[in-house]
Formats: structure tokens, sequence, C-alpha cells
């Protein structure tokens, strides 16, 4: 049979598979989603996450020194707050666990590049990201509180701020209230396509973060829409974004490539709490390899243009990639 194109030259073997390969996953393009909690000792699994643990900064270090010896080059920090009211009044304090966290990783482990997330709802007694007023969610007052929040994590030593948020503004005053304290070199990696996903609902169970009343689809975008995703980012840019993120990332694939086409930014996506708990529930089902599952996924993700992945694989996949 006489066939001019047999593209299956091309996977014959190992060594040609390795040779054509278009895209290449490497532990230094992860970034672990980490969750501090007080105490001293502490390393406590999370039910609604396994494999990933409440850890007392102590142990943080520790497993933070792990991840830098895989290859994996950042943490993003996210703090289990105990002092919760209506003002998040402990999100912006000095003394707070996440200021704490971040002056110890900086300490110990300078070289590891340290970001935190900026946000209000672990820190407020109903459990939004922003502040409550009546029955609003209210932008502008939320935003002059983020802005406290992330000059807090600048003074600490934070590396990169990361507002996850969704209001109106809040890059551009982040990044003027960093400027004006001479922080200027502190990043900001905005959650500019953020969705309100039904995917989150793990990592709420960690943090005891979920809304106690209404939702969150006031600030956060609509899964149907995807042109808005392009208005949302092109404004983070422009008021001063580093790096842009959309979230989740599996099922917003499609988002993820149009970032990709229209910004010469670096774009992060989020493999959220929900697709990592998807791909543990059906291995333990045995429906699918994990290890493959976990590899193809994050595959994927950087496939469709993302640079960096936070992701709650990164451990077990910096292994894998480490051989």
């Amino acid at each position: 049979m006489h066939i001019p194109k047999r593209y299956r030259r091309n996977r014959w073997n190992q060594g040609i598979r390795s040779l054509v390969k278009e895209t290449e996953l490497r532990a230094g393009d992860l970034i672990y989603p980490m969750f501090v909690v007080e105490g001293t000792g502490v390393k406590r699994e999370i039910s609604t996450m396994p494999g990933n643990y409440h850890l007392s900064i102590d142990q943080l270090v520790k497993d933070a020194e792990s991840l830098l010896e895989l290859g994996v080059p950042a943490v993003n920090l996210f703090g289990y707050c105990e002092n919760k009211d209506d003002g998040a009044t402990e999100s912006y304090s000095d003394k707070s666990l996440i200021a704490r966290a971040i002056k110890a990783l900086k300490q110990a482990l300078p070289e590891l590049y340290v970001q935190t997330d900026i946000a209000l709802d672990p820190y407020t007694n109903h459990g939004h990201d922003g502040l409550v007023v009546g029955d609003e969610i209210v932008n502008d007052a939320s935003v002059e509180v983020l802005a406290k929040m992330a000059v807090c994590h600048a003074r600490a030593g934070v590396d990169m701020v990361t507002p996850s948020d969704m209001m109106d503004g809040r890059v551009g005053a982040i990044r003027q209230a960093l400027d004006d304290a001479d922080y200027s070199y502190v990043a900001i990696m905005s959650y500019a396509a953020k969705y309100a996903s039904c995917f989150y609902g793990p990592f709420r169970g960690a943090l005891d973060s979920a809304p106690k009343s209404g939702d969150k689809k006031t600030y956060q975008m609509d899964p149907a829409n995807r042109r808005e995703a392009i208005k949302e980012i092109a404004l983070d840019i422009e008021e001063g974004a580093d790096v842009v993120m959309v979230k989740p990332a599996m099922a917003y694939l499609d988002v993820i490539a149009d970032a990709r086409s229209n910004f010469k930014v670096p774009i992060a996506a989020y493999h959220v709490s929900g697709e990592y708990g998807m791909i543990l529930a059906a291995a333990e089902k045995g429906w699918v390899d994990k290890e493959r599952a976990m590899i193809e996924s994050t595959t994927a993700i950087k496939r469709a243009g993302a640079d960096m992945i936070l992701t709650y694989f990164a451990p077990e996949l910096a292994r894998y990639l480490k051989g």
C-alpha cells in the first residue's frame, strides 16, 4: 500500500517520540499551595484533600526544603485563621500566621520563591472575599483592606502577592500601595479569570472559608463566559499584574489557550482541589491510573499555554519527573 504520509513513523519508538515531543513538563513549572496552621510539630493530613497537610511553621519549613530539593521553586501560602471577624483585621496584622510563616521561610530558605494568597475569605466570619455591608459584598472598602494585606506580606519578605478576590480595581490599588511603601520589587500574580466554580469545595474545607450565606457569583466569573476572561485579564495587566492566572485549570483549558494567544505576559493556571480530588477518587476506584492521570492532566494545562501551574500534585509530580 502506498501511503506517502505515515505519521506513525514519528511515534515508532521512545527515541523519536522524545525528539518530536512538543510540550515538556518540568518541576520548575510547578508551584505548591501549602496550608499553615498555628502550633509546633503539626503535620495533619487535610481530610478533604488527601496527600496535603495542615502544617505548623516549623513543619512548613521542612516540607518546603524538600520541595526545593525536588526542583519545585515556589510555594503559595494559605493560612488557617483562628481570629475571624467582619473586618478581616487579622489579614493585615504583622503578627499574623502568614506574616510569621513568610519570615521563617525566607530566613531558612532564601532561594525559595514565596507567594501568598491575598483574599479576605479565610479571615472574615462570613466567608466572603470582600467585606459585607448589609447584604452587599462591597468592592472599594474591600480593596483597601486587600492593599493593606499585600503591604503587610511585603514587610514580612514575600516575593509575590497573589490577589484571588476578583474585586474590581484591586490589582491597581495593590500595585500603588506596594510602590508607595517602597516594595516596588514585590510582584503581583493576579487571579485574573477566576470562575465561580464547584471545584473549590475541598479547598474551602481545608481553610473553613466557605461563605456562611449566599455565594460568590457577584465577583467570581460565570463559568459560561469566555470572552469576558479576556477583558478581565487585559485590565489586570493594565493595572500592573506581572503574571495572570486562570482558575480552575482543567475545565477552562480554552480560556488558558485564549490568554496565551492574546497576551505576552506569563500565564499561570490553578489545578484546583476538586480537579485533584476527582483523580484521587477515580484512582481509588481503580477507574484510572493515578500517576498517568496526574501527568496527563498537568501536561494538558501546560500544552494549553500555562507557563506555571499551581497543583496539589507538585511534590509527587516532581518526584516522578526527577526519575
